[in-house]
């Protein structure tokens, strides 16, 4: 199903007519409401009037999320807050969280954003969709609420945490679609199966994973576990919550709502823009956002864009499932090494489980790196060559991949702690600060 064919289905000059359009529009909006974009413009002599076409937009200074926590709270607002119906903030892990608010249209172009690509993944009105995101300052609960309320699938505000309670929701209430992160979702299996209940007889259909990344590998073993279609789902606080895109059920990209959100591809050392099909940093700007536009938001995600139709007839642009984040490299002996590269090659693995950590330290000027792997049978543990075997095989791969060598050390079943949001993948004790 295809919820808004007349926007998803649109011609490509067509929507670049109608990108150029508001394009042109917020930039007078951002300039005339917002003084940070103002005194911006002003300090390198560009005018509103300068951006013309969607080429210009190379002129528009970027925008950081540094930029929105030095404007902590409300002074990236371009509304008053008497026009403001709602507020939400990212974790803020470091310093200040980064504010954001919506009108009543955004809310409404909110809801729309996730309604379509909620129907992209083959949710339908008569689904039962169990939100297992949380529902505070987080946006991603609420934001798939409204979506899913507006494609007209019934919502089962079950928020985050309470694992035993989650499965008897799904069992109690007939859930057919799960919304929760990845590795939630992966940590609700290992629950339904403490309590005796094999995973694909609650009767899952569909899962909708966000808030973090997950590999081709994890999104396999999540689908094997449960016995559901598992598509991935793309957006950040700084530009709306969930809605800027999203995968179907082909799975060959993650659609872009293209007529809220325009996507370029940068060079995240020189700055300059890449072309289809070249790998870079994913930079957003919101094409009719009130509360709070965002004119050339640098996501830090790594991606690639295309273009070509797809199979289920939409014709916006896609993106690829991030590959990465340049705030989360790790640069070890030289080599730039990311979390999701180690992945892949562990998900290969029948002996390894889909939990993992990397221990990063230091010893006098040479930084060391520990892959801390969680086994999935432990009795591998009592035999000294099945261990010695596995760890060797796990390095040489590891080391194939990364190109440098890195401890691998095995863990037994579950000592790699659970969450309900994000998993913590790297410990950094370089400094005895943990992210």
């Amino acid at each position: 199903m295809i919820f808004n064919k007349n926007i998803e289905c649109m011609g490509r000059d067509e929507m670049t007519a109608l990108q150029t359009e508001r394009l042109r529009k917020i930039v007078i909006y951002s300039y005339e409401k917002v003084p940070f974009y103002k005194k911006k413009f002003d300090s390198i002599g560009l005018l509103p009037g300068d951006i013309r076409t969607l080429e210009d937009i190379e002129k528009i200074p970027f925008t950081t999320k540094d930029d929105l926590r030095d404007g902590y709270p409300f002074e990236m607002f371009a509304v008053p807050m008497s026009e403001i119906v709602e507020i939400h903030a990212s974790s803020g892990t470091t310093g200040k969280p980064v504010v954001v608010g919506y009108t009543k249209k955004d809310m409404d172009d909110w809801a729309e954003a996730v309604a379509r690509l909620a129907a992209c993944a083959g949710i339908t009105k008569d689904d039962v969709a169990q939100v297992a995101f949380g529902y505070g300052m987080f946006t991603g609960g609420f934001g798939l609420h409204y979506g899913l309320q507006r494609l007209g699938a019934t919502v089962v505000p079950a928020s985050s945490g309470n694992s035993e309670r989650q499965i008897m929701y799904m069992q109690d209430f007939g859930t057919t679609a799960l919304i929760s992160t990845p590795s939630y979702a992966l940590y609700l299996s290992e629950i339904c199966e403490d309590m005796g209940i094999d995973p694909k007889s609650i009767g899952l259909r569909t899962g909708l994973f966000g808030g973090e990344g997950h590999s081709a590998e994890l999104t396999a073993e999540i689908e094997r576990r449960w016995g559901i279609t598992d598509t991935e789902n793309y957006g950040m606080t700084e530009i709306i919550g969930p809605g800027v895109s999203g995968e179907c059920t082909f799975k060959n990209g993650l659609h872009i709502n293209e007529d809220m959100f325009l996507p370029e591809i940068i060079d995240a050392n020189t700055l300059s823009r890449l072309g289809y099909g070249e790998k870079g940093e994913m930079v957003l700007t919101t094409l009719i956002k009130e509360g709070i536009p965002m004119l050339r938001f640098r996501t830090k995600d790594i991606t690639v864009l295309f273009d070509e139709k797809c199979e289920c007839g939409r014709t916006s642009a896609r993106m690829h499932k991030v590959l990465g984040r340049t705030d989360d490299m790790l640069i070890i002996k030289g080599v730039n090494v990311f979390p999701s590269q180690i992945e892949s090659v562990l998900m290969k693995f029948a002996h390894a489980a889909p939990y993992y950590q990397i221990v990063l330290k230091s010893h006098g000027f040479i930084d060391t790196m520990e892959i801390q792997v969680e086994v999935a049978d432990g009795s591998i543990l009592d035999s000294y060559r099945k261990l010695e075997e596995f760890e060797n095989t796990l390095r040489h791969d590891l080391r194939t991949v990364l190109q440098i060598d890195a401890k691998v050390k095995l863990v037994e079943p579950r000592s790699i702690e659970r969450t309900a949001g994000k998993a913590k993948r790297v410990i950094d004790l370089r400094d005895k600060k943990q992210f």
